[in-house]
């Protein structure tokens, strides 16, 4: 990941103005360690901080076309961009970057040029023919991206709030699918899927059709959904955790790299990192699925009170207050670190899959399919201010990229034009959280994962690194936090007020670093259990009582609960599953054991 500040329209363009610049665009160089760029035209300033992952001799940025009339700053990867190129045959390119193609297809098409790409980005680009520019944010949000306005009639745009927290006015977060034009001076949303609409789909489930669109990004191209994600000229991994979303990642990376001469430049064995308190479910998975798939795996440790001692650095990283991100920043956090150190500087993770499948646990809960598949689309839609925020900018943090297969356009829509009664829990017949991705990948030739790994129930992040990091996060906030304090909370904290003292602890160090209303105002708020939104709450009235946002809220729903001495298991209320996920249980359980 990069990190860019675009400032257009000030009224100032000075040394001085030019130096804050600089000053702001370093606030973001953790982000992009490697180099810095700044072109300034006039009253226009795009500034670049470079993570060098394509490219890396001359890929620095801004980049530009051929007279350099049109310039770009960009923070992503573009994954079509060599067939992109072949299209613009009339172009001379300067760079092998990916995201030079962007400048070159403005040039080309103006500005309906953004549902071409193919990848995670945001970029803002300058006409300086005529002062124009524009600013857009990939599909989804897997990168972030803010806008602001300053007293000065500036516009404002950087990859996190803190570029530009002290300068603006206001600001928003700058949201998905959307692009501005300075011609237009608006917001339009570029990107207008079928599913984006909230109607019910119709399509039966095909496990191929599926498994192939996981494993191909879209028809006619020779991309695949993980592989081509493997584009890179630097060292890479898998973040692996031992659930079922970055199993399967794993899972397809290393069958690619095993039979690609392509993919083996950083050696034909896959790297694979995780991270979890000693004895955590996480970490016993994970080294299962590592050595099934024969992979180089690290396994990190790290303690209660070392996430402790993080917690104000992550948020001011994360840049939210938001109880179920800090918890899970955290450790990844940790983790990205690490795996710096070792000079990995893009890794591949599992974020997306429990939204587009309904694979939270509080979905067992849902009350038909159509309540089910609206869910799935209020999650997707918000996942740039949850997963998408948490994976960007924790491992961002230390100059490290996190590229999201399940995120991909096309699969997200082939999986969401699925009949959603096929992504429905139903106990009684065998069917699971996410059996439809579970059951696409369970062959019999040449498996996959093993059956237990395929068939293991959901561990949010937070909880799998080990049942005892939000157990001591509240500890730590009762102690910080009095009943008196949590008792004013709502004169305190007038907008989106703490219900908890863990969530009144992370509210404080938000505001010491962001003390602005509009920065508060970016962070999302309303009461949940186990991840869900507010309304899934009326799924079950128990919820409404005691929200709560950890996995182990759905009490009765989650099935196998680890201790660090002695696995527990408890299966759906009491009640006995089908024989095939007793097997599939039972077996994972027994080798947690051993």
């Amino acid at each position: 990941m990069c990190g860019i500040l675009a400032v257009l329209g000030c009224l100032d363009n000075s040394q001085t103005k030019r130096a804050r610049i600089v000053e702001l665009s370093r606030r973001l160089r953790h982000r992009g360690p490697d180099w810095s760029g700044l072109h300034c035209y006039q009253d226009c300033y795009l500034a670049h901080q470079r993570l060098a992952i394509i490219d890396p001799a001359s890929g620095d940025q801004p980049l530009y076309n051929e007279d350099k009339s049109v310039a770009v700053t960009v923070n992503g990867e573009i994954y079509n961009h060599q067939d992109l190129r072949a299209k613009l045959k009339s172009h001379e390119f300067r760079t092998g970057s990916d995201c030079e193609v962007i400048a070159h297809l403005y040039e080309e098409y103006g500005e309906d040029f953004v549902d071409m790409l193919d990848g995670m980005f945001s970029f803002v680009l300058l006409d300086t023919r005529d002062k124009s520019f524009i600013a857009a944010r990939d599909a989804i949000g897997i990168t972030p991206l803010y806008m602001g306005w300053g007293l000065d009639g500036s516009i404002w745009f950087a990859s996190e709030m803190k570029a530009l927290s002290d300068d603006c006015e206001r600001f928003i977060s700058f949201p998905p699918g959307y692009i501005y034009s300075s011609k237009q001076g608006q917001l339009r949303r570029w990107y207008n899927p079928p599913w984006y609409s909230e109607s019910i789909a119709s399509t039966p489930y095909d496990p191929s059709v599926l498994r192939d669109a996981f494993e191909k990004a879209c028809t006619g191209i020779l991309y695949m959904s993980v592989v081509k994600r493997l584009m890179t000229d630097v060292p890479f991994g898998v973040l692996l955790s031992g659930g079922l979303d970055s199993s399967l990642v794993a899972a397809v990376a290393s069958r690619y790299l095993a039979k690609s001469e392509a993919a083996r430049s950083w050696g034909s064995q896959l790297h694979t990192f995780c991270i979890g308190l000693k004895g955590s479910p996480d970490l016993r998975a994970a080294r299962e699925v590592a050595d099934y798939l024969g992979t180089r795996h690290h396994e990190f440790h790290f303690t209660v009170q070392e996430g402790l001692d993080a917690i104000e650095e992550v948020i001011y990283h994360i840049e939210t207050y938001d109880v179920t991100t800090i918890r899970a920043s955290t450790p990844m956090f940790l983790m990205s670190r690490k795996i710096k150190s070792l000079g990995v500087k893009m890794v591949i993770s599992g974020e997306g899959s429990d939204e587009i499948f309904g694979g939270y646990l509080y979905f067992h809960k849902a009350p038909n399919k159509e309540e089910f598949h609206l869910e799935t689309c209020r999650k997707i839609k918000a996942l740039h201010l949850y997963d998408c925020l948490r994976a960007n900018k924790s491992t961002s943090a230390w100059g490290v990229e996190a590229r999201v297969p399940f995120l991909d356009k096309h699969f997200i829509n082939v999986a969401m034009d699925i009949d959603p009664d096929w992504k429905m829990v139903k106990p009684e017949i065998g069917r699971i959280e996410k059996w439809i991705l579970r059951n696409a990948f369970d062959v019999e030739e040449k498996p996959y994962l093993p059956k237990h790994i395929l068939y293991r129930q959901k561990e949010q992040f937070s909880d799998g690194v080990g049942y005892s990091w939000i157990d001591g996060l509240k500890d730590h906030a009762n102690q910080h936090v009095s009943d008196a304090m949590l008792a004013n909370a709502s004169f305190v904290y007038p907008e989106n007020t703490p219900m908890s003292k863990e969530a009144y602890y992370y509210r404080g160090i938000f505001e010491k670093f962001f003390p602005k209303s509009a920065a508060r105002s970016t962070v999302p708020g309303g009461p949940s259990v186990a991840c869900s939104t507010a309304k899934a709450l009326e799924w079950d009235e128990a919820w409404s009582k005691n929200p709560d946002p950890s996995g182990r809220a759905a009490l009765g729903i989650h099935a196998a609960a680890y201790d660090a001495a002695e696995p527990v298991l408890q299966i759906n209320n009491g009640n006995m599953l089908p024989e095939k996920l007793q097997d599939g249980i039972a077996h994972a359980t027994t080798a947690a054991v051993v």
